[in-house]
């Protein structure tokens, strides 16, 4: 009985301190994030007590280090989107469609070869990239813009998001894939058995049911873009420039953090903490497109509840 009763303890002892390893995680998941979001937070609160808050959020010129310099980052917002756009309509089209094609018409010996190949791209370093960007991508863009009666820079919006797009496909497509995958067979089964086709169940069973995850990856690809500097620098350039044109040159957020941070500027200078404000824009929005992928995924959830039995 004594024996019984020491493991028994023995277990629970062990249950307690898994439970407390797991809590413990969960806490300092936690509280890095708030520690990232405070190591921002004062030195934004600062930056702002030299600067204009709304003519940083809304002002169109940015230049730091100079006389009368002015911190308008309007134009660096315009082309982190501009950049985060195009690698988007690159990026979910192409990596969806991989998915899809790989999950339900290649055979296991094609999906095989192909999975690997595509995942070879998610382990290129983003310099690599960088070159192909301003190597290979920006000339082809330059001469496609002349065939077309177009000017275009070698430096251009166009030719980063392209390649940009292209790094986060492989991101999209794995993740989509094991998503889609993961829907039970017996659904594809049923519609099949109410005369529905393949491509007809996919688009009405397969892909709403897989759609939280589809958001998920696409968020997770999304959180890539707009933190990727290298392609930017080797293929958009650094100047911050307002325009919706894709085929000039501008610069992101994440560049420009990076520049005001590696300057001959003291630390508490407005050209160095304008990097902490920058820093805590991007972090804010990023919170915002995770708050609103999150009611995303639990809407379809509520509507499309998937029965694994």
């Amino acid at each position: 009985m004594s024996t019984f009763e020491s493991r028994k303890k023995q277990r629970e002892l062990n249950e307690k301190l898994i439970k407390f390893a797991l809590i413990s995680a969960a806490t300092i998941s936690i509280l890095t994030t708030f520690g990232i979001l405070f190591s921002i937070l004062f030195e934004a609160i600062e930056f702002f007590q030299l600067r204009s808050f709304w003519y940083f959020l809304t002002g169109t010129t940015w230049s730091p280090g100079v006389i009368g310099s002015q911190f308008g980052a309007l134009p660096i917002f315009a082309g982190t989107f501009v950049i985060t756009v195009i690698a988007l309509a690159v990026a979910i089209p192409i990596g969806l469609g991989s998915a899809i094609y790989m999950s339900e018409y290649a055979s296991p010996t094609v999906r095989d070869y192909l999975k690997p190949i595509l995942e070879v791209l998610a382990g290129i370093p983003t310099v690599v990239y960088g070159f192909f960007a301003a190597i290979t991508v920006a000339p082809l863009v330059v001469k496609g813009a002349e065939f077309l009666g177009l000017q275009a820079t070698y430096n251009s919006a166009l030719a980063s998001g392209v390649v940009m797009g292209i790094m986060i496909i492989p991101v999209i497509s794995s993740l989509s894939d094991d998503v889609i995958r993961s829907v039970p067979d017996s659904q594809r089964k049923a519609a099949f058995g109410l005369g529905m086709t393949h491509g007809e169940t996919i688009k009405n069973i397969v892909l709403p049911s897989a759609m939280p995850g589809i958001i998920s990856a696409s968020l997770l690809g999304l959180s890539k873009a707009l933190g990727e500097t290298m392609i930017v620098v080797m293929a958009a350039g650094l100047r911050p420039n307002l325009s919706w044109n894709p085929l000039e040159d501008m610069t992101t957020v994440t560049v420009t953090i990076v520049n005001s941070l590696v300057g001959d500027f003291e630390f508490n200078s407005p050209e160095t903490l304008s990097a902490f404000a920058l820093g805590l824009v991007l972090f804010i929005v990023t919170l915002v497109l995770n708050m609103i992928s999150l009611s995303l995924i639990r809407k379809f959830k509520e509507k499309y509840k998937v029965n694994t039995l």
